[in-house]
Formats: C-alpha cells, structure tokens, sequence
C-alpha cells in the first residue's frame, strides 16, 4: 500500500511540474537559443546513437551536419539528408537511390537546423538538474510536447553550463527507441554556399531518382 501511495505522489509530481513551464529552464534555453541564432552558418560533428533497451539494440553512426538559416545537411554513415528549406533529398549511398519530397515546416519531424528553438512552439520544459557529460557540466532539461500524439514524447537536451553550446539533445518515441546526438566538435561560420545544401545527380552517377513530391 506504501507503495502504491509514493507511486501515486511521484506520478502526481512529475504531471505538476511538467503542467508547467519552468522559468528557469526558459532562462538556460533562451540563452542557448540567442547564441545559435547568432551565427550565420555552422558545422558539427557529431555522434548518433539509436538505443531500444527492451529490444536490445544499440546502433551508432558518426557523421557532420552544417547548418545555415533554414537549411541543412545531415551526413551520416548510411544516409545523408539534405534540406534546402523547400525541398528534402534523403541519398541512400547503398541502394544507390535519392528520395526527394517537399519540406513539410508543420509536421511533428525535428529539424536539426532548428533544435536550439523547438522549445519555443509546442513544448513545456522543465529544468531537472545539473549533470556532467563527457567531461562538461551541463545544464538538463526535458522538454514535453503539448500535443499527446506528437511523434516523440520527450526531447533531453544537455546544455553546457559555462557556455550554452549544446552538448547533446535525446528524442524519446513512443516504441521505445531513443535516438541521442552528441556534438563531438563544433565549428562556426564554414566557408559554404547555398548550393552546398542540393542534391545534384549528375555527381552521383547511376543513382535512381524517385520523386515523391
């Protein structure tokens, strides 16, 4: 019964707190926020981890992610994505193949591009505690969607305490998978061009194009 009551508080608690949206969580993500905005264009390298405890699966990939405005490209080992802003290209290197479909801004996909600002539109967030993570102290905060069918139930960023980078960021969906990227090196300010963030066949000889537009 004992149990049953601390149970009942901690679920209680939890629905509280997240019935909330922490100022001192909304002070560390504004921060953040303001400093990527600030840079014009950026590259990452980065770590992606898929993890599923229940199924016991546990899948890493290395890969690079430049960002600039609105557009993106997501380089990893068996993919890369690139998003101009307006249209999508998803290149599988092994199949030889390049998915390409219109850039939906209103689905519930996470943006790399826009990681540092998808608290601002449809999340509650709170402040949970200060944590280190590959050495740095960062600050942890959960961010909740409002939306009960949203395609993830709950983003973990890790945000470092001294200078508001981004550490790493975890995305939670409903099967049980988790999906961690974790920022290895950050560069600002690469020397790109718009063109950089298109997919060109012609330099991809003999892939298969399908248009799903």
């Amino acid at each position: 019964m004992k149990n049953l009551i601390f149970t009942a508080l901690a679920i209680f608690t939890a629905t509280f707190a997240f019935s909330q949206y922490d100022p001192k969580a909304l002070e560390t993500l504004e921060a953040m926020s303001k400093k990527y905005k600030a840079i014009p264009a950026f590259e990452a390298n980065i770590t992606s981890t898929m993890t599923n405890e229940t199924e016991g699966i546990k899948e890493e990939f290395k890969g690079k992610i430049t960002v600039k405005g609105d557009k993106f490209r997501l380089a990893l080992d068996d993919q890369e994505i690139i998003n101009n802003g307006v249209t999508v290209w998803t290149y599988l290197p092994a199949a030889k193949e390049v998915n390409i479909d219109n850039y939906d801004p209103g689905s519930d996909e996470i943006n790399p591009s826009k990681i540092y600002e998808a608290y601002k539109k449809g999340f509650k967030y709170l402040y949970l505690s200060d944590k280190t993570e590959a050495g740095v102290l960062c600050e942890e905060i959960d961010l909740v969607p409002e939306k009960k069918d949203a395609q993830y139930f709950k983003i973990k960023m890790m945000i470092s305490k001294k200078d508001k980078n981004i550490q790493s960021w975890t995305m939670f969906d409903k099967s049980g998978n988790k999906y961690k990227y974790t920022i290895n090196k950050f560069t600002p300010n690469p020397a790109i061009t718009d063109a950089f963030f298109t997919f060109d066949p012609k330099k991809y000889p003999g892939v298969e194009v399908i248009d799903l537009r």
